[in-house]
């Protein structure tokens, strides 16, 4: 019998540290090679571990919730057979809810924030962008489906999977129509949400002010159900509850209210990275507001377009291709400064290849995933890209690699209904674009004051590389794809 000690590995490039987030194994388990035994919180994502051996558990060595350094060893595991121990008893089953309770599940006040910034950035004021990628909310993997009922209540005969949809005793009055579904005449009128729910669906969604862009479907054809609405309200009750009783008890003294969360993982590496990037390179910002009627325009038409069909479409896919096409016609915005290893001269390396990082609020804290040699893709694979990008990074799954390499970074503060901001720029690179929500405004036009889907970029960048007049001519050529994309066939 040999006993073997896995020792916690560097999986990212320089970590020193990682702490034990939860075991998947326990003493007494069986491994085989590849088997996921834990997950650990590195600086810079989630990451499941497998076991590198086959046997049986002997001891788990660091408890979880505990930093340890990379080397030390986690686990031990024994090459012996396990002893033979009886089956484990059938689980019970889930208990079903009444009802009535599911009603006051649909019937809960809305609350809650965008999870993150990244697959509708940009959208309308207004409206809750869905797949964001700021912010804090319901979180897609955290969403639980309730069983179904069978018991009498007050139902119609119609949902998305022919069940019984248990009514609401009382809604929330109607909200005010999308701004995907624009009001004012013209072309950019009539946008439609292509999101697939049958009409009762859309009924509930609608009384209870839900974007169906928010809740991640579970029909059989990507369709949003019932269901779905109920477990996605059941997130946000909890977060109204949390949010209730969150001042505590007065009759405390003040020390005993205070919560203390320790720093590290995720935003430890965050703080210090934006504590160098903002004392380490000069910051200037510079702002200009845009009319984005075309682009709102063109949004609505890919979303239409059967190329794009049951692809997630926002604004944010043409302000990426905006930056892209931007960053070739000015290069030194997509640069690092590099100092010499004696800082007595530098250099500036200018990247003939754009690796577009996406400004993330993750469950864990901040995250810039970027993607790849994104210069390269088509319309339809940029999309597909920040899709998947989003989803990643709302289960926590960014992997450090996918943090690694950046060339240029878009956050997207409008989803949160946000006008603008002053971005810091993520280490490594010298410019980031701030996309501020998009609504309607009075402006003139052709010398009438008329309503237009305006939005307001905000830059930040590094003045050691990009000087006033780059910057300037960078960020107009960004707005004048916004105000017309039809520049991208170019």
């Amino acid at each position: 019998m040999t006993l073997n000690k896995f020792n916690l590995p560097d999986v990212g490039e320089g970590l020193t540290e990682a702490e034990i987030v939860s075991w998947k194994v326990k003493a007494g388990d069986t491994v085989a090679v590849n088997d996921v035994i834990c997950e650990i919180e590195t600086a810079k994502s989630l990451v499941e571990l497998p076991s590198p051996f086959a046997g049986t558990v002997t001891e788990l060595l660091v408890p979880e919730g505990v930093t340890v350094d990379v080397g030390t060893p986690i686990i031990s595991v024994t090459d012996a057979a396990a002893p033979e121990v009886a089956a484990p008893a059938a689980p019970a089953a889930p208990a079903v809810e009444t009802p009535a309770v599911q009603a006051r599940a649909v019937e809960a006040p809305m609350y809650g924030k965008l999870e993150m910034d990244t697959s509708d950035a940009g959208e309308p004021a207004g409206r809750p962008a869905g797949g964001p990628l700021v912010g804090s909310g319901p979180k897609a993997d955290a969403v639980k489906r309730r069983p179904r009922v069978s018991a009498a209540a007050p139902i119609s005969t119609s949902s998305t999977t022919g069940v019984p949809v248990v009514e609401p005793v009382e809604t929330r009055p109607p909200v005010a129509d999308s701004p995907e579904r624009p009001t004012i005449g013209g072309a950019i009128s009539g946008l439609v949400n292509k999101v697939l729910a049958k009409p009762p669906v859309r009924k509930i969604a609608r009384d209870l002010g839900i974007d169906l862009a928010d809740v991640v479907p579970t029909g059989a054809r990507g369709e949003v159900t019932r269901e779905d609405l109920v477990s996605y309200q059941a997130q946000r009750d909890a977060e109204v509850d949390k949010a209730d009783t969150f001042w505590g008890k007065t009759g405390r003294p003040q020390e005993q209210r205070i919560e203390r969360i320790p720093v590290k993982g995720v935003r430890k590496a965050t703080a210090k990275a934006m504590v160098e990037s903002a004392f380490a390179a000069p910051h200037v910002s510079i702002f200009v507001d845009v009319d984005a009627s075309r682009t709102m325009e063109f949004v609505k038409r890919l979303k239409a377009s059967r190329d794009f069909e049951g692809i997630k479409v926002s604004p944010l896919l043409i302000l990426s291709k905006a930056v892209i096409w931007a960053a070739a016609r000015n290069p030194s915005v997509n640069a690092t400064w590099v100092d010499s290893p004696d800082g007595a001269s530098a250099e500036i390396h200018v990247k003939h290849f754009m690796n577009l990082g996406i400004a993330a609020a993750t469950p864990r804290g901040l995250m810039v995933p970027n993607i790849k040699n994104a210069q390269d893709l088509s319309l339809k694979e940029l999309a597909l890209a920040l899709n998947d990008l989003a989803t990643t990074a709302r289960a926590g799954k960014t992997q450090p690699s996918q943090m690694q390499g950046g060339t240029l970074t878009i956050t997207n503060i409008g989803a949160l209904g946000i006008d603008t901001g002053t971005p810091i720029i993520n280490p490594g690179e010298v410019a980031i674009v701030a996309f501020g929500t998009i609504k309607q405004k009075p402006w003139v036009l052709d010398g009438e004051v008329i309503p237009r889907w305006i939005t307001t970029l905000g830059g930040s960048f590094d003045h050691r590389v990009v000087d006033g007049d780059l910057s300037a001519r960078f960020m107009a050529d960004v707005a004048a794809i916004l105000e017309e994309p039809a520049l991208l066939l170019d």
